[in-house]
């Protein structure tokens, strides 16, 4: 009699367990699961993506600060020189009548430049 209850309830609990097991993963394959853990990945990478390009650019300040103090780029100015010359912009000389292409009536005037003739 004990033999008997011992694997009916052991044949119950065996069935139940597999109820469960099986529930839970048709849910977690319903349209609308599949799109939240689609969503959730979709945001985990963006954050990886992002980690990755904030390391990225600080890579670059790092390695652009090594190259300016090996070139001596971010050495102090030496007060004892003068002070950098910027040159002046000469404006172009205007004339009165400017020539253009349309205001020309040579016709000479090839518009194609890799002519062979």
């Amino acid at each position: 009699m004990f033999r008997r209850t011992f694997w009916f309830t052991a044949g119950a609990a065996a069935g139940v367990w597999a109820t469960t097991k099986v529930n839970r993963k048709l849910k977690q394959l319903t349209p609308e699961s599949l799109a939240a853990r689609a969503a959730d990945k979709a945001v985990e990478a963006g954050h990886r993506l992002k980690d990755f390009a904030l390391d990225v650019r600080d890579g670059m300040a790092e390695r652009e600060a090594e190259l300016g103090d090996a070139l001596g780029l971010n050495a102090p100015v030496d007060p004892e020189l003068p002070a950098q010359r910027r040159l002046a912009l000469v404006e172009p000389a205007t004339d009165k009548n400017p020539k253009s292409l349309a205001n020309t009536t040579d016709t000479t005037y090839s518009y194609n430049r890799n002519e062979d003739h």
